[in-house]
């Protein structure tokens, strides 16, 4: 089994990523949220989940345990496969997934292309229980949406602010995540300052 990858990214594109690994590239499919961790670094380490079927060979790569976590859970749905459950990842951050399917918001779920009200609502039934327990939750994540509901409003609002600007969601929500993390008293105005210098 296959752990992670480490080495050169010799090509990168919003869906996939290839890692040189002593003379061996490693194609990797690859969420936008660790298409937008990965924007001009010439090395990376990704983690690994390797889909094995009887008519394909596919790696997935994940700038980050959790997104790798979340990408599992999701798979383990019926009807949730591995390019649904990246798709998934790739509108929503971690975080926001989390959020979402804790407070059953079927709402944002369905904002995900191809996913519809009935695949929404089964996440949410197969998945809410096992969210609390994941490492997301535990290092503290999800403060935007559960604890402190001002919080989230800061967080929606320059999101939309910025997407009204013409930067792309999905890293504008990192971002935005990033700024709350590093200081949850921010107001949206602040918020907006400070990712138009970093997107």
């Amino acid at each position: 089994m296959i752990e992670y990858v480490k080495g050169e990214l010799t090509e990168l594109t919003p869906t996939s990523a290839v890692v040189e690994c002593s003379g061996v590239g490693y194609g990797l499919s690859i969420s936008l949220n660790t298409f937008s961790a990965l924007q001009g670094k010439p090395d990376c380490k990704l983690y690994v989940h390797e889909a094995i079927r009887d008519d394909a060979y596919q790696l997935f790569g994940f700038f980050d345990k959790e997104e790798r976590e979340l990408f599992l859970l999701l798979n383990s749905v019926s009807g949730v496969g591995g390019n649904t459950a990246r798709m998934i990842l790739s509108a929503l951050s971690p975080a926001e997934l989390v959020d979402a399917i804790g407070t059953e918001n079927v709402k944002i779920l369905q904002t995900v292309k191809g996913i519809g009200k009935k695949t929404a609502e089964r996440l949410i039934v197969y998945l809410k229980d096992k969210v609390k327990s994941t490492s997301i939750v535990v290092d503290g994540k999800l403060t935007l949406g559960q604890a402190d509901p001002a919080g989230r409003i800061v967080f929606d609002e320059a999101i939309s602010a910025l997407t009204m600007l013409g930067f792309a969601p999905a890293p504008t929500r990192k971002v935005v995540q990033d700024l709350l993390k590093e200081d949850p008293a921010y107001t949206i105005e602040q918020v907006v300052k400070f990712a138009l210098k970093r997107l």
